[in-house]
């Protein structure tokens, strides 16, 4: 008789098997979820084409109190403030010039999350693009919010919540706190629009590891196919991994609510020293090593002090007071100590080494640099 495995089981329609290997999945779910250093498939990969969409737009902050642009700096405010009156029915008389100081234009930039249906509301953040002093207290009037597409995904509007304060005195005096130019609006925006998903078509879905490895991408697979089943999974590179799932788009959404929670235990990253020249940060890690290599490092240090002498004249006679300049040059060469990293050292030993001889983050540089040039480094330097 041929042994139907888990898979094939979710693959066929019957609820009763698909129970089953629900049922099996999740007591392995359970024993293996003290793994040790154990993390779930969730927090490694994403699916394929579920992701989230960048939207942006254009509007008008009314209600400031005195703080918005100025038309001659910003004269598109004045032009959209009466584009906006036309659209209304308000007709503005051919060359009246509008100066309002309580409107500012804005930019609307969101993010609208995968599977986002019509009606729902998403958070938005609003930027002046004029020479507004501050959002506070504004209300943003009704934008519509393009994608990449030029299509309108979704409509905002509402009141703004501004972190940041400014405030100024007659005699030119300003203090500012944080950023009051830019404002967020919980809630702020309604979607119109469902931006299509092939999540729900087809009988396999991708999933793409956040960081390529082909060490974490096996185990992935074996992972998927130890809990459903011999050939559920399979690597495509170091990145993909196919995974076969239901047709039934009910089914598929259990599946993969089973399968982001597997546990696996990522591969090691390659060992790697991040140095960063401007902040003096230096980062190592775990995999770093050091053949055998004997380190001396020393510090020279220049001081060098002005003490400019007064010479005053005698009573009575005709000289003048003069300061003579007068400069103190030292030189003094801090004790270098010298350490010998032995064959196959670890990063504990490294940076116990390097703090004995109470090197600065600009010195441990100068070593890490030295020793990969002598080949004892055994790790990738990435200067940033």
């Amino acid at each position: 008789m041929r042994q139907t495995t888990a898979f094939q089981s979710v693959q066929m329609s019957s609820p009763l098997r698909f129970l089953k290997a629900f049922v099996s999945l999740l007591l392995l779910l359970i024993f293996t979820a003290g793994t040790a250093q154990a993390e779930r498939i969730k927090d490694l990969a994403s699916i394929a084409g579920v992701r989230t969409n960048q939207l942006l737009g254009y509007g008008l902050v009314v209600g400031l109190n005195g703080t918005g642009d100025k038309s001659s700096a910003a004269p598109f405010t004045e032009q959209s403030l009466k584009s906006m009156l036309n659209q209304l029915g308000i007709v503005v008389p051919p060359g009246t010039q509008i100066k309002p100081k309580n409107v500012a234009a804005v930019t609307i930039h969101s993010d609208l999350p995968a599977f986002a249906k019509p009606g729902q509301k998403i958070d938005i953040t609003v930027s002046s693009i004029g020479d507004a002093k501050s959002l506070r207290g504004g209300t943003l009037l009704m934008s519509p919010l393009k994608g990449a597409d030029g299509k309108v995904y979704a409509i905002a509007q509402g009141n703004l919540v501004v972190g940041g304060l400014s405030a100024s005195g007659a005699d030119g005096s300003s203090i500012t706190i944080n950023i009051p130019s830019v404002g967020r609006i919980p809630n702020g925006a309604t979607v119109e629009r469902t931006v299509p998903s092939g999540f729900s078509q087809g009988a396999f879905l991708t999933l793409n590891l956040h960081e390529g490895d082909f060490t974490t991408a096996k185990r992935v697979v074996d992972s998927i196919n130890g809990a459903i089943g011999p050939g559920a999974a399979q690597a495509l590179d170091a990145t993909s991994i196919r995974v076969n799932t239901p047709i039934d788009a009910s089914q598929k959404v259990s599946f993969v609510s089973l399968i982001e929670n597997l546990p696996v235990n990522p591969g090691e990253t390659a060992a790697k020293v991040i140095v960063n020249s401007r902040t003096g940060t230096v980062v190592i890690s775990n995999q770093v090593h050091v053949s055998p290599a004997a380190v001396s490092h020393g510090s020279l240090t220049v001081t060098i002090s002005e003490n400019p002498q007064v010479s005053q004249p005698e009573a009575l006679s005709t000289g003048t007071t003069t300061v003579v300049p007068r400069t103190d040059v030292n030189v003094a060469e801090g004790g270098s100590r010298m350490f010998l990293f032995n064959p196959g050292v670890s990063l504990n030993e490294v940076v116990r080494a390097v703090n004995q001889v109470g090197a600065g983050p600009s010195d441990l540089v100068a070593i890490l640099e030295a020793l990969k040039q002598a080949g004892a480094l055994k790790a990738e330097l990435v200067i940033i």
